[in-house]
């Protein structure tokens, strides 16, 4: 396997969704405007949260509809499109469909996805595969894509170590499996060093939920997290996470005390505004980026320029804009601080943990 780094363009997606599928397609425009016909159709598959998860798919999809804009493509058979899963029995009959509709460069979107797309990359030798946030070794037509978390969420926990007032902080989990304990690992050190920095005694605890897609039990866990004393929580836990939000806004809004929530894969300021005394507010501290619309579409554009890098892992860390931060209700203190650390790690001052100690 060959390991490399790719500089991204870090932008912030404005892009609207376009409307969502069941399991399957979701169909509008089946025509490819004239002149695009060499430009390679893409197809990107969901994991079960589905694309309007406000985290990882729906990444992935703001920066495929910016791919096909680009390219002056539609959303359809003759463009670009997108399969949901409704459930893990889905994954491979959503590959045979976006396969037997001609897509040319098919995205599977999560690490639930790696035994379908090995499956199918076999079989279909002429079609390039990338598997996001999972490994697939010894396949030519399968690029591996994935971020250093870890580092972002470092950064994460240091904003959370300056913030918090009550010196407790919660980290909520979807499934515990290797690529979430990664958010966990670079969280908690985070935060270690930031107490360290500041002369501080702060506790961090982590709780998962088993699901990314159990709103119900991330709302159950915030609120007893909430309710002990902790004043921030990071949530790497997909759909699961949308119920921390809903807890944190409904606490801002009764209760005579202020909460914080971070965010996790794309920019999340907009979930956490409320109202209180006729005021607007907001209790999104920052987001974590994990920017999987960029990649979506830079490995798009080179499926298109002949240069896929089939049988490659590629990671994207701070160092190549891959993963980051948002600036959010960060004080400038904070900012200060991150931006020093987030510096140290890409010279190497600082090695970020990957597992939980």
């Amino acid at each position: 396997m060959k390991f490399s780094k790719m500089s991204l363009l870090f932008t912030a997606s404005t892009l609207l969704l376009a409307a969502c599928g069941s399991a399957g397609a979701s169909t509008e425009s089946n025509t490819q405007s004239e002149g695009n016909s060499a430009v390679k159709t893409a197809a990107l598959i969901t994991d079960t949260n589905g694309v309007d998860d406000r985290s990882f798919n729906q990444s992935a999809w703001e920066g495929m509809v910016e791919w096909g804009a680009e390219h002056a493509l539609e959303q359809g058979n003759a463009g670009y499109q997108y399969f949901q899963s409704s459930n893990e029995s889905d994954y491979i009959p959503n590959i045979d469909q976006a396969l037997n509709a001609g897509f040319e460069t098919i995205f599977g979107i999560g690490y639930k996805l790696v035994s379908a797309v090995e499956e199918q990359a076999k079989a279909n030798p002429d079609i390039h595969f990338v598997m996001v946030d999972e490994v697939i070794e010894n396949i030519d037509n399968v690029v591996s894509a994935t971020f250093q978390s870890n580092e972002a969420a470092y950064l994460a926990g240091l904003s959370a170590a300056y913030t918090t007032t009550t010196n407790q902080i919660g980290f909520l989990g979807g499934v515990q499996v290797a690529v979430v304990e990664e958010f966990d690992a670079g969280f908690r050190q985070g935060v270690a060093d930031g107490a360290k920095a500041l002369n501080k005694e702060i506790t961090v605890v982590s709780q998962y939920a088993g699901a990314f897609d159990a709103p119900d039990k991330g709302r159950a866990i915030a609120q007893a997290m909430y309710a002990s004393g902790i004043d921030i929580i990071y949530a790497a836990a997909g759909a699961t996470g949308n119920g921390l939000f809903q807890e944190a806004k409904s606490i801002n809004e009764s209760q005579d005390k202020k909460v914080w929530v971070i965010g996790v894969d794309r920019d999340q300021t907009e979930d956490g505004y409320y109202k209180k005394d006729g005021k607007e507010e907001n209790f999104t501290l920052t987001s974590t980026l994990k920017q999987v619309g960029q990649t979506v579409k830079d490995l798009a554009n080179k499926a298109n320029e002949g240069t896929f890098p089939g049988g490659e892992h590629i990671v994207y860390g701070l160092e190549a804009n891959g993963v980051g931060i948002t600036k959010g209700q960060l004080s400038e203190e904070v900012q200060a601080a991150v931006e020093t650390a987030r510096q140290a790690i890409i010279d190497g001052e600082i090695t970020v943990e990957n597992t939980v100690k």
